[in-house]
Formats: structure tokens, C-alpha cells, sequence
């Protein structure tokens, strides 16, 4: 079940807009708090509620190591991973709740 798996995902605000990297055991949660801004910080202060992308891992442990390199990258390289899998930025959230 990908809701309960450890996964690194990032939110966008609106194509090329502004981003978010998280990490999260329960994604269809996770990003439910975002859509509702239930949590106060960075997405509800800048809109950035569509799930653009996300990456399925074994381990939290190592969905926590990916989230942080990738906040690291530059913004090039950023855009550059949501466009190989979501180049037109569809927000994913639904088909999540499908497959759930």
C-alpha cells in the first residue's frame, strides 16, 4: 500500500511554481494536510498544495537521506525530476486515493 510506505514527494504551487520536498510514512495523509492547511508552515503560507512527484522507498531511513539530498539540488535539477515523470505537472493526489 503506498499510502503506508515510507516516500519522499514534492508539492508544487503551480507549474514551475514554488516547491516543496517532504518525506512521509502515510502520503495520502500527508498530503491531505497540505491540501487542508490542518499544519501551519511554509505550504500553507505559499499555496503549495499539488503533489507533482513522489518516490516509493523500502526504508524511512532512506526516504530521509533522498528528501534532504534532494533539498539540497538546485532548482534546475528539481524541475528537471518532476518533468521526466509528471511533465504536465498534474497533481497526483487523486489517482493516489484510487489506487488506495
Amino acid at each position: 500500500m503506498l499510502e503506508r510506505a515510507p516516500c519522499v514527494y514534492i508539492l508544487a504551487s503551480k507549474m514551475r511554481g514554488t516547491l516543496y520536498v517532504g518525506v512521509t510514512s502515510d502520503l495520502i495523509k500527508r498530503i491531505w494536510e497540505h491540501k487542508n492547511n490542518v499544519v501551519p508552515g511554509f505550504t500553507r503560507k505559499y499555496g503549495v498544495h499539488d503533489l507533482v512527484w513522489l518516490e516509493r522507498h523500502d526504508f524511512m531511513a532512506s526516504a530521509i537521506l533522498r528528501e534532504k539530498a534532494i533539498k539540497e539540488w538546485q532548482r534546475a535539477w528539481k524541475l528537471k525530476l518532476i518533468e521526466e515523470s509528471n511533465p504536465e505537472w498534474l497533481d497526483l493526489y487523486d489517482s493516489l486515493r484510487v489506487q488506495a
